[in-house]
């Protein structure tokens, strides 16, 4: 083929048609010799500079009629791969040493314009049949083979091309014989990494070392058509013969813009299914479907979103999404292909409206794909209801979105519209879970004369739904207060229902007056026949609920009593308290950690200590000390610092303790901090009396608590009070031991208290109109806000609280 380069100097024509010792000849129109092999120099002893320019006839005689020179070139011929020969016969060849030679004969056409007209072939005749076969491969190249091939000459010069090649130039082979691949495709690059990028540079260094280059992807415009971008697949070669001769490059290239462009589209879609909803958050996931799409789709995209899905709800039809759509996602390419974005990371959402006429208000109206020139607009659907608008936009030329771009636009908003539903429906149910959990969680603490109180709940912000961290502060009898943290298993709406019963069953049981320990026993207790009850019920149902939420829950309950300073603590499975003395010193007291809740078979342990005035207690949930980059030791280290190092009011503490332990960051975890500084009721307040368990007794207690509430001005309350103590201290002497202990505790209430060494608890009933005893304590509760009996080591003591008279008004009258 390479015979067509009759800029060949010195004529001579080497290539892979000289494997064999045949005469090779290439002819021009005028059948004039333009090539001459060294085969048949050999054969017919003439050098290509005596016959270039000759005419055939001078070298070769005319046919002969031979019938037993040509049957071997007939038989031959008759090949089916044979290609369509101009002459197959016997010759007279004239050597240049005169003798004569019968040779056969075969040519071929060339097909690819230029000089070269055919190429023609001589030699004995057993040699004959092989050269046929061959040139019958070499014309199928050139005229049916769906690759194109071409050939560079040593000079880089593009000497031959078959008919695929011209096809994928767009160009007659005579518009751009000789020349260089780089004048071909001034514009083209090969983006194969670690090759050359130029075609010469290519062509250059596979003459130079002979490497063959396969399958480089080769981007450019046609010559024909320069508007469009095409991809090549090509492949280098060296040409030589078997002498080491190097007389080109063949390159083979097959136009795979097509498959490029399907890949391209199957790629977006795996990224899309990759990096669009990765959240279940739709702002987010209107932001990934955004930068997905740009550059690689479209050079803007903008993403309008139904006001009522950001709230978790379906907008109520197409119509009230144009009426209420919010701009989201925004994001372009500039010119230098970096991509500027708008959104939650970079501004607000922001709300938009479309004017009538427009591609996104004819979407709407429609409910369908609008394309308008450079500008795709797909609806977003989920669950066959409008949630949006999404708004591809690409830069001017022909052709922007065709019917595979519209395709792939509608499949890529149809996976996104599922993510943004999903998302949608869990922003809906977390909004239930967050109401839930604020309803359950305390709504205002309770004012109380033991302890300052400051709070803080932060719920998880990484979408993984909400918590079960939970505190709490109950007043207990005799002006103590209960404090308590916890922390259920598990987020979503079961854990902040979980959190509702484990509250409301402590607040149930604190009243009671248990020791921390015990508390946390029956709460324990509660928890493990729940989760057993839970098992009965799957296991007749047959449906696999999964296991309650609140086993492994962790609690921490503390009670503090402001006239002892005593503070006892008892924990299942919860980290320990923080405790700041007013010095700046802080511990953690080693209090025993018992099992979480649920799981049974270890005690519960309480410890009791003495706290000084003014001590800064911390208790909290492991969502505040421990994240994905701390550990649990060191987050305590760093909550210990900022409490010894107690500054300001308790407000200021806990923003301290908030920004330095939970910054701006994504938390994983829910938090609940409760922070309190001790208080001390002290003589002034409190006043205590030894009785015994005498009858006089009762006497002593009147007379006593009616001195202590002179001083204290609460004369009003002298008569209700002698008859509460006068009750009391009478029944403990009768049905009781000694000795006896009142106290008056002057707080927010009065609060009158009698203990005795028994163990049983008076009972309040009705008494009949012809008993004679039984009615004192029913009076007693007539006369008192509450009372109760709460348990010690040594026994039992019995409380009242009566409201306080209310202060003078100013007005002069008597106190209300």
């Amino acid at each position: 083929m390479s015979a067509g380069n009759e800029a060949a100097g010195n004529g001579d024509f080497r290539g892979p048609l000289d494997v064999t010792r045949a005469a090779t000849m290439v002819l021009d129109s005028r059948d004039t010799v333009i090539g001459w092999s060294p085969a048949a120099e050999a054969l017919l002893g003439y050098p290509s500079h005596e016959v270039i320019g000759r005419p055939l006839d001078t070298i070769l005689g005319p046919a002969t009629e031979s019938h037993e020179a040509r049957a071997p070139v007939e038989r031959s011929a008759r090949s089916s791969a044979a290609p369509p020969f101009e002459d197959s016969d016997a010759r007279v060849a004239v050597h240049r040493d005169g003798h004569h030679l019968m040779l056969a004969t075969v040519s071929c056409p060339l097909s690819c314009g230029g000089v070269a007209e055919r190429v023609l072939v001589a030699a004995e005749r057993d040699g004959l049949i092989l050269w046929e076969s061959r040139l019958a491969m070499l014309h199928g190249l050139a005229t049916q083979s769906p690759v194109g091939l071409a050939i560079h000459d040593t000079n880089l010069h593009l000497i031959w091309c078959n008919a695929a090649y011209e096809e994928e130039i767009g160009l007659p082979f005579a518009a751009f014989r000789g020349k260089r691949g780089d004048e071909l495709y001034p514009d083209g690059r090969f983006v194969t990494p670690g090759y050359p990028e130029t075609l010469d540079a290519v062509i250059r260094h596979v003459l130079e070392t002979g490497e063959p280059f396969l399958d480089l992807h080769f981007r450019g415009q046609q010559p024909s058509d320069p508007g469009d971008d095409h991809l090549w697949s090509c492949s280098y070669y060296r040409l030589q013969d078997p002498d080491g001769y190097v007389f080109g490059v063949c390159e083979d290239a097959f136009d795979i813009t097509d498959r490029y462009k399907a890949q391209q589209q199957l790629n977006l879609l795996v990224e899309a299914g990759r990096h669009v909803g990765t959240t279940l958050d739709v702002v987010v996931t209107t932001e990934e479907l955004a930068e997905v799409a740009v550059p690689a789709f479209a050079d803007h995209v903008e993403v309008d979103i139904a006001a009522a899905v950001l709230e978790g709800e379906l907008p109520g039809g197409a119509a009230a999404v144009g009426t209420d759509l919010i701009r989201t996602a925004s994001r372009s390419a500039s010119a230098d292909g970096a991509a500027e974005a708008v959104g939650r990371r970079f501004r607000p959402p922001r709300p938009v409206a479309h004017p009538a006429g427009s591609p996104q208000h004819r979407s709407l109206a429609s409910g369908g794909l609008v394309l308008d020139e450079n500008t795709l607009v797909v609806p977003l659907r989920g669950g066959g209801n409008a949630l949006g608008l999404v708004t591809f936009v690409r830069s001017s030329g022909p052709g922007i979105f065709d019917s595979g771009a519209v395709a792939l636009a509608d499949e890529l908003v149809t996976r996104a519209a599922v993510c943004i539903d999903n998302a949608r429906r869990f922003t809906r149910e977390r909004a239930a879970a967050l109401a839930l959990q604020r309803q359950l969680l305390p709504q205002h603490l309770p004012p109380n004369s033991a302890v300052d109180l400051a709070h803080r709940y932060l719920p998880t912000d990484d979408l993984t739904g909400v918590g079960g961290d939970w505190f709490d502060v109950i007043p207990l009898s005799g002006t103590r207060v209960g404090l308590v943290v916890g922390d259920v298993v598990g987020h979503g709406l079961h854990a902040a229902a979980t959190m509702g019963r484990l509250r409301t069953t402590v607040r149930a049981l604190a009243p009671l007056d248990l020791p921390p320990d015990e508390l946390l026993k029956r709460l324990d207790d509660l928890v493990g026949q729940s989760a057993e009850d839970r098992k009965d019920v799957v296991g007749a149902s047959g449906d696999d609920a999964g296991d309650d939420e609140a086993t492994g829950a962790t609690c921490l309950y503390v009670v503090y009593d402001p006239v002892s300073r005593h503070c006892t603590m008892a924990r299942a499975g919860h980290l320990p308290p923080a405790i700041a003395s007013p010095d700046g010193s802080l511990t953690y007291p080693d209090l025993p950690a018992g099992p979480p809740l649920g799981l049974g078979g270890l005690p519960f342990e309480s410890l009791e200590i003495e706290l000084p005035v003014g001590s800064l207690v911390a208790l909290f949930t492991d969502g505040l000390v421990e994240s994905r980059d701390r550990d649990v030791d060191e987050g305590m280290e760093t909550l210990g610092r900022i409490l010894g190092d107690d500054r300001g009011s308790l407000e200021d503490v806990c923003d301290r303790i908030v920004s330095e332990l939970l910054p701006a960051s994504v938390t994983t975890d829910d938090t609940a901090l409760l922070l309190v500084r001790t208080r001390e009721l002290d003589s002034r307040r409190v006043a205590a009396w030894d009785l015994p368990a005498e009858p006089v007794a009762a006497g002593q207690a009147r007379e006593l608590v009616a001195g202590r509430l002179h001083d204290w001005g609460l004369e009003e309350l002298v008569f209700s009070t002698e008859l509460i103590v006068s009750e009391l201290v009478t029944n403990a002497v009768r049905y009781a031991e000694g000795p006896l202990h009142l106290r008056l505790i002057h707080d927010r209430t009065l609060v009158c208290e009698v203990a005795d060494a028994g163990h049983t608890s008076p009972h309040l009933r009705q008494s009949a109109e012809d008993d004679e005893g039984g009615r004192g304590l029913f009076i007693v509760a007539q006369l008192v806000q509450r009372w109760g009996t709460r348990y010690g080591r040594s026994g039992k003591t019995i409380w009242t609280e009566q409201a306080l008279p209310r202060p003078d008004d100013g007005t002069g009258g008597p106190p209300a």
